[in-house]
């Protein structure tokens, strides 16, 4: 086998060897076609910006700044783990992102498809050919652009960082502001029952009922203490105070308690009402920026001593087959063809050996045939 190995490959050099001058010849046309055709005649450069982000860990500005108890993911400082990244590369991919920079940068005219037939189509393949979102080896996310323009491949992909901010801000205010009227309802309805119970609390001090449970003990005392003297009108007037509280006693106890208790619910949806309303007002950013994106210099497509090797060995590869087909193939149709006739030639000879033998035998029996009659005689 190794005999066989070693003869495969000299006979492949040999062959080589033998027509070096035309795959010489051929391996340099191929390279001066392949130059020309690659060249921004036939293919349009283009030109390379990255631009490279971290997603944050929390996007609740309340929750990071005004809660008391801060858990370590959403501090506005940590970078965001697998799920943010997750997230923040669905929402680069999304409509809304690929929407807003083709209305920005006119890319249905930049691309060359406003008078095509399937325009959008095209337009939305040469976006998702030209722009891609994608994750980093170090947890990161990128957004490179190609572009025949290289600053316009810079400012796309800058622009995507801050249309991210805005579309991640613009979804979750939705969400937010919902919220901010919800409890901002709760809270206003709060604050009218207080101030309607406050109300009511005045009327009934104006009434005389201050503090019942103090008051309701001293006039007892009081009465008890007139009542020994025998004061007919200080006893009057004591008993005047006692059906007060009597009356109007139990209404102020109850609106005092509930009084006190919405007072602590109302400190309580104080609290959430204010980190709704920094929610739905205020915009933190959602991302931090590694790397901004920068105008190329030099071209990053096509590759033309790239594509121009690539070329040069497929050639040689293919135009070897040939050459093995050429000198091999005929000579092999020719052994083929020289095998089957001595096939033939030797199925005719043993076919022909019996006949022979048959004729033979008849000659000599012929020539036995007059001693044998002699003989009888």
């Amino acid at each position: 086998m190794d005999t066989d190995s070693r003869f495969d490959s000299t006979y492949l050099f040999r062959l080589i060897y033998k027509h070096r001058k035309k795959l010489i010849v051929l391996l340099l046309i191929t390279a001066a076609v392949v130059t020309i055709v690659s060249s921004p005649l036939f293919i349009e450069p283009k030109y390379k910006s990255q631009l490279i982000l971290f997603p944050s860990s929390s996007n609740s500005i309340s929750k990071s700044l005004l809660t008391e108890q801060v858990n370590i993911k959403q501090d506005i400082l940590q970078y965001g783990e697998d799920e943010q990244i997750d997230q923040m590369l669905q929402v680069l991919n999304s409509t809304r992102i690929r929407d807003k920079i083709i209305e920005r940068f006119d890319l249905l005219n930049h691309y060359g498809y406003a008078n095509s037939k399937y325009k959008y189509t095209k337009l939305h393949d040469a976006y998702k050919k030209n722009i891609k979102c994608k994750r980093t080896e170090f947890s990161a996310v990128s957004v490179t652009v190609l572009d025949k323009d290289p600053q316009m491949a810079a400012d796309i992909a800058n622009t995507i960082g801050e249309i991210y901010d805005s579309t991640c801000n613009e979804m979750q205010k939705d969400r937010a502001m919902q919220a901010f009227k919800i409890v901002e309802k709760a809270y206003l309805d709060k604050v009218h029952d207080i101030r309607v119970m406050e109300d009511s609390l005045a009327v009934l001090r104006s009434l005389g009922v201050n503090d019942y449970e103090t008051q309701s003990e001293m006039v007892n005392e009081q009465l008890a203490i007139v009542i020994a003297k025998g004061d007919k009108r200080a006893i009057k007037d004591l008993q005047e105070q006692v059906e007060i509280l009597a009356k109007y006693g139990t209404p102020y106890v109850s609106l005092r308690d509930q009084l006190e208790y919405d007072k602590l619910q109302l400190s309580e949806i104080k609290a959430k009402y204010d980190e709704a309303k920094v929610d739905a007002e205020q915009i933190l950013p959602q991302k931090f920026i590694v790397s901004h994106a920068y105008k190329a210099e030099r071209k990053s497509y096509p590759i033309r001593w790239l594509i121009v090797l690539l070329s040069m060995l497929a050639v040689f590869i293919f135009a070897l087959f040939v050459i093995i087909f050429i000198e091999r193939v005929p000579g092999e149709i020719q052994r083929e063809m020289e095998k089957e006739r001595a096939d033939k030639a030797k199925r005719k000879l043993m076919s022909d050996k019996p006949q022979e033998k048959r004729e033979t035998e008849n000659t000599d029996k012929g020539k036995k045939d007059p001693d044998e009659r002699r003989d009888s005689l």
